[in-house]
């Protein structure tokens, strides 16, 4: 017999808006942290992130996305005086050079319109493309534009944007490509990852050049009907490498954030160091490369919850159902809530082993 089909609606929790984290914890690494043993899921434990090697081992490897956010948001004014705002999304993969863009209001602005940037930069606006986001082509270098006349394109639900810029960035992020923070990674310190280095737990890195997908809720009654943009990847064969090793030698690869899970799972299936994803992971989900996972707490009905409930039910004994594993992540999400955790990108995290 077929598995039913899971519904949308099934992977909705309720969430005070109070519990939105609308700042960052200072230092990083004094977010908190939730452990969920997928072994033994009833018996969580609380802790501050500082102390994550506690339930780290010699020989683990930590895999982080080392993507950096792109100052994606781009206030611009048409010549007839009137305002427009632009989230630079991702290269488009045509070989113009032009980049994906949400562009508001889209309506008004016609295809090859030139819209002046704060710092007098100059794009220019091309078709709409199938998902209703438009082409946009820069004049000059894109990341240069951007830095000089772009902003941090923080989540929609953060008001407050009083934290400095850097505070939305990894400290390990390198090459420039996302819309969107790989918000695990946002908890770990200098200082803390030299602690987990001398505890003997390595780090590797993949790069993810993240979407706005991260925030988009679930299209559809059923989670099969939602559709995933490609992002752009890259594994280095350092890192391939270094997972290899790892295995041999019996050691876990800790996958920090969804992100790298995505990556890694990709991988996995294709074989291919490099290249454009659409995996979409939903439960059942048969993990090929990762055993233990960094993550933030997720919106409702989004596919960043949808794939941790795949992880928490690949842990569990055999014969667990997505929903029960549904029932275990949502009732960690619970007593975090009870106990005062703070959720989303600025939030505290979880440790799933």
């Amino acid at each position: 017999m077929d598995a039913p089909r899971l519904r949308v609606d099934d992977f909705d929790y309720e969430l005070p808006t109070d519990a939105i984290a609308q700042t960052p914890a200072e230092p990083r690494d004094a977010s908190r942290l939730l452990v969920l043993d997928r072994s033994r899921p009833a018996e969580l434990k609380h802790t501050a992130f500082r102390d994550v090697g506690t339930h780290l081992r010699a020989g683990d490897l930590l895999v982080v996305n080392d993507s950096r956010v792109i100052s994606a948001r781009l206030p611009a004014r048409r010549r007839s005086g009137g305002a427009v705002e632009i989230l630079v999304l991702r290269p488009l993969d045509d070989g113009s050079g032009r980049w994906e863009a949400l562009v508001r209001p889209s309506r008004k602005v016609a295809v090859g319109e030139a819209l002046e940037l704060g710092s007098g930069d100059v794009v220019e606006v091309g078709e709409r493309l199938p998902d209703g986001t438009r082409a946009l082509s820069f004049a000059g270098a894109a990341h240069l534009v951007m830095a000089a006349a772009g902003e941090m394109p923080l989540p929609p639900y953060i008001h407050d944007r009083s934290a400095p810029a850097e505070r939305y960035q990894t400290v390990y992020a390198r090459p420039p490509g996302s819309a969107a923070a790989p918000t695990a990674g946002l908890h770990f310190t200098p200082e803390l990852l030299a602690r987990l280095e001398a505890q003997g737990v390595s780090r590797a890195s993949v790069t993810l050049h993240v979407g706005l997908d991260t925030f988009r809720p679930l299209e559809g009654e059923f989670i099969d009907q939602h559709h995933i943009h490609r992002e752009w990847y890259e594994i280095p064969a350092s890192t391939r490498d270094a997972m290899a090793a790892t295995r041999a030698a019996g050691g876990r690869i800790v996958a920090v954030g969804t992100t790298a899970v995505r990556v890694l799972e990709t991988a996995a299936r294709t074989d291919a160091a490099s290249g454009w994803t659409d995996l979409y992971v939903t439960p059942p989900h048969a993990f090929g490369s990762v055993d233990a996972l960094v993550t933030n707490f997720h919106l409702p009905r989004s596919s960043l919850l949808l794939l941790v409930t795949a992880f928490v039910q690949a842990g569990m004994e055999c014969g667990a159902t997505p929903y029960g594993a549904r029932d275990v992540l949502l009732g960690a999400y619970r007593e975090a809530l009870g106990a005062g955790y703070r959720f989303f990108s600025f939030g505290d995290a979880m440790l799933i082993v």
